[in-house]
């Protein structure tokens, strides 16, 4: 298809829904409509998931194309992606497999074990569990202090806590596994924090990484809103066979989890030069601010042309 004919699609953004991550996705949301109308097509219209008059309006709205800007629960996790598979509506992203894979953190943890790609040691619980003197006596001697505690379905930092002494342990579990679900208790890995974003479908590949320098003790919610030059470096000070091989794992996480159109996969690269997964995001955000877009301006991909490549891999995907 060429560009004439796609800047001629009717396309629908798809951003807010009730996540905790609602304001993000309509910023989000937001950017990506002026980003697409920049980039010249004609219809872009913006639907909140969250409309009582949603489904009359996209089923209403003739569109070849959604542009899925939403995280977290609803919208990140395959359930938004299953709607348009029965709408036969192209999206861009991930499907319903990878996306609930990827939204699942024990599940993709099992799925980049399988693929050979260091992971994290740890233990997932039940939301609302209480767990013994014994067993927590157990966990600090396996994992170590400080421990990750974080909700297996959640993202953008919510309900993560960092536990640098065994008596928090419990309440942290209990504030991860407020909005219910498994709780992921993880050994803490230490060194430099990067993301390595990847691009395409059958052609994926990686991006610029970058260097996530915080000053804080993880890359928590008010840091990953702050400007993105306080705490981004493009590309990351990484040793070039360690670059490589970090670049290569995301590009193997991606096709792993089957995902599509984009990934972005967090990682610590320890001190001995192993790049350990924490987690893959399947719709990274796309703000001003945003890891992706700020990778992407760095390799000679401006904003609005990033949109434009999402909507060509998600017509060159179909529905799925």
């Amino acid at each position: 298809m060429d560009r004439e004919q796609l800047l001629k699609k009717r396309v629908v953004v798809i951003g807010g829904g009730w996540s905790d991550e609602r304001e993000i996705s309509l910023e989000s949301a937001t950017e990506c409509q002026a980003a697409l109308e920049e980039a010249g097509f004609a219809t872009v219209d913006l639907l909140d998931l969250a409309a009582r008059d949603f489904i009359a309006r996209l089923m209403g709205g003739g569109y070849d194309v959604a542009f899925v800007a939403l995280h977290g629960r609803y919208g990140e996790d395959g359930s938004v992606q299953g709607l348009l598979d029965i709408l036969h509506i192209p999206y861009t992203f991930s499907g319903v497999a990878a996306s609930a894979a990827a939204a699942e953190k024990q599940i993709a943890k099992a799925v980049f074990k399988e693929a050979g790609i260091p992971v994290p040691e740890g233990v997932d619980v039940p939301a609302g569990v209480e767990l013994s003197e014994k067993y927590v006596d157990s966990l600090v001697e396996r994992l170590g202090l400080p421990l990750f505690v974080k909700p297996a379905a959640n993202g953008s930092s919510f309900g993560v806590t960092r536990v640098t002494e065994r008596a928090q342990l419990n309440e942290a579990i209990a504030q991860a596994g407020a909005a219910g679900g498994r709780v992921l208790v993880e050994s803490c890995v230490e060194g430099t924090e990067i993301t390595v974003p990847v691009l395409g479908n059958e052609d994926a590949h990686a991006l610029p990484i970058v260097e996530i320098v915080t000053g804080a003790e993880f890359y928590d919610l008010k840091v990953k809103y702050e400007p993105s030059s306080m705490h981004h470096v493009i590309p990351a000070r990484l040793e070039a066979g360690v670059y490589a091989r970090a670049q290569e794992l995301a590009v193997r996480a991606h096709r792993a989890l089957g995902c599509r159109g984009c990934s972005r996969s967090d990682f610590i690269v320890r001190a001995d030069g192993t790049p350990v997964i924490l987690e893959t995001n399947t719709i990274p955000g796309m703000t001003a601010q945003s890891l992706l877009p700020d990778s992407a301006r760095h390799g000679g991909i401006e904003f609005p042309e990033l949109c434009t490549r999402f909507v060509e891999y998600a017509l060159e995907g179909g529905t799925r």
